[in-house]
């Protein structure tokens, strides 16, 4: 194989566990296996790849979950391999720590740009290139989100490589100055990659711990709180959006740059 596309399609079958024709054509992303379980049961669909570094799960309308892992590399993997198949929209479905002070755990935030923390992204451009969703993506889902009566947070995401960084004074006093919103591990490479590849991406994230306070860092038992209270609607979202965006939504136009 010479080509990045027949690398592509031959390692996206590889990874998930699925042939290229089983995928559909607008694509949710998460990190967690509770929401593969959660989309499953309700479509009553199998999940692929169980022996595999992703699975997928894909129910009639066309909608297709991927749990893709953890970090950065494992974003930019996915979002490449996801270039086989030229899908539609991508929403991603994170979690992510709340750093500002009006920030709530449950809060729903649309990130309108992510900062490049996580080193991963440099290897597709270079560093002063932002990161940003496709708007008009983020448009319909934030519609989607209206609908439902309920509120959301907007601003920037910073994306870091490294885990384990709540005990640092220096790394969070420079978050403080960079007056991020929240943190995560995946969103600016899912949108730098997403760019690069031209697939129209975005993000709807799920405030789940308070990383700034020693009492507000994730824990196992907050994180089953998290999860038992605000996961189905996350998923609910998602799901809801990215099956109308492709008969309600606006095109969503690629240009070359």
């Amino acid at each position: 194989m010479k080509t990045k596309e027949e690398i592509v399609r031959n390692w996206l079958p590889r990874y998930t566990g699925t042939e290229l024709a089983d995928f559909g054509k607008y694509i949710l992303l998460t990190n967690f296996d509770d929401y593969m379980q959660r989309f499953a049961h309700r479509f009553k669909a199998p999940i692929k790849g169980l022996n595999r570094p992703m699975q997928t799960c894909t129910n009639k309308d066309g909608l297709t979950i991927i749990n893709f892992g953890i970090g950065s590399a494992n974003a930019a993997t996915i979002m490449d391999l996801l270039s086989a198949i030229n899908p539609s929209g991508v929403l991603f479905l994170g979690k992510c720590g709340g750093i500002k002070k009006s920030t709530e755990i449950g809060h729903f935030i649309l990130p309108t740009a992510a900062i490049r923390g996580e080193g991963t992204s440099d290897d597709y451009f270079p560093p002063v290139v932002p990161a940003l969703p496709s708007f008009k993506l983020h448009k319909f889902v934030s519609q989607k989100i209206q609908e439902r009566n309920m509120e959301y947070r907007t601003g920037v995401i910073y994306t870091t490589n490294r885990r384990v960084w709540e005990h640092d004074t220096e790394f969070k006093d420079r978050l403080k100055k960079l007056r991020v919103l929240g943190i995560d591990m995946e969103t600016a490479t899912i949108f730098m990659v997403g760019f690069m590849n031209d697939i129209a991406r975005g993000a709807l994230l799920l405030v789940s711990d308070l990383p700034m306070t020693p009492e507000g860092v994730k824990t196992e038992k907050s994180d089953k709180d998290v999860t038992a209270r605000y996961v189905e609607e996350h998923l609910n979202i998602g799901i809801d959006a990215m099956t109308d965006i492709g008969f309600k939504g606006e095109h969503i136009k690629h240009y070359a740059f």
